[in-house]
């Protein structure tokens, strides 16, 4: 990989939902400065009731030109917490912008990774599956559940991309501003693949790299049921919008 030096961070967004990340927010804000020094950085905080966005005001004394803040009332959702992020990010002047989870599940040193492909690509994501199965301390039936929605979404949307519903990824302005953000249909974790599926159905390149995922250290993990069903008719209805030309 090229010198990380020579990359874009100056360009570069990193967004990070929280709720309740009390536990982690400080570490992996001071982590990404230090490995990344040019990079800027936006938390979408929805609220969180044990004093997440208190770490971040106060971190932002430090980074007043590049630690950024976005607060909203109440836990509105991972979807909705990204498309504030991105219309933040159109807004500005940034080309290049990430999706990151703030638990260390997605490992800051693989961002320049990332970053580099994008140069080359409209969105790249960080693969768990690429390469093999990349997934570090997931009990058996987590992972089996995630590896097999891959393989349902993938044949229903027909998309080339082994990893269908990966947090970590990285846009380019090119990407996001094909999305129409202001109609998009899922909420929770399917709402990865609709955005993946929206840029590879403009023709735009997209781009898996492999990355290694671990599972949560610290606070607790925001996977819930429900995500079983709105995958199940998601799919099927993102799948149909395309076949009638209304994605």
């Amino acid at each position: 990989m090229n010198d990380k030096r020579i990359l874009p961070f100056h360009e570069t967004l990193i967004i990070i939902p929280t709720y309740n990340e009390i536990d982690n927010i400080e570490r992996m804000i001071k982590t990404l400065f230090e490995l990344h020094e040019n990079v800027h950085l936006l938390i979408i905080e929805d609220g969180s009731p044990d004093g997440t966005a208190d770490v971040v005001k106060a971190l932002q004394k430090e980074h007043p030109e590049s630690l950024h803040m976005i607060e909203r009332t109440g836990k509105l959702g991972l979807g909705s917490a990204y498309v504030a992020g991105f219309k933040w990010a159109l807004n500005r002047d940034y080309n290049y912008v990430f999706e990151m989870d703030c638990d260390f599940s997605h490992d800051p040193k693989a961002v320049p990774d990332l970053l580099q492909a994008a140069m080359a690509n409209d969105l790249v994501i960080g693969s768990r599956y690429i390469d093999g199965i990349r997934i570090i301390n997931w009990p058996f039936r987590r992972l089996l559940l995630s590896y097999l929605a891959s393989i349902y979404c993938r044949f229903m949307t027909n998309i080339p991309v082994l990893d269908t519903t990966g947090g970590f990824k990285c846009f380019t302005r090119k990407a996001l501003s094909s999305i129409d953000l202001d109609h998009i249909i899922s909420s929770g974790y399917i709402f990865q693949l609709e955005l993946n599926y929206k840029v590879w159905s403009k023709g735009l390149k997209v781009k898996e790299v492999p990355i290694i995922f671990y599972e949560r250290r610290d606070g607790q993990s925001k996977m819930a049921g429900g995500i079983i069903f709105e995958a199940l008719f998601a799919v099927f209805r993102l799948r149909l919008k395309k076949i009638f030309g209304t994605l």
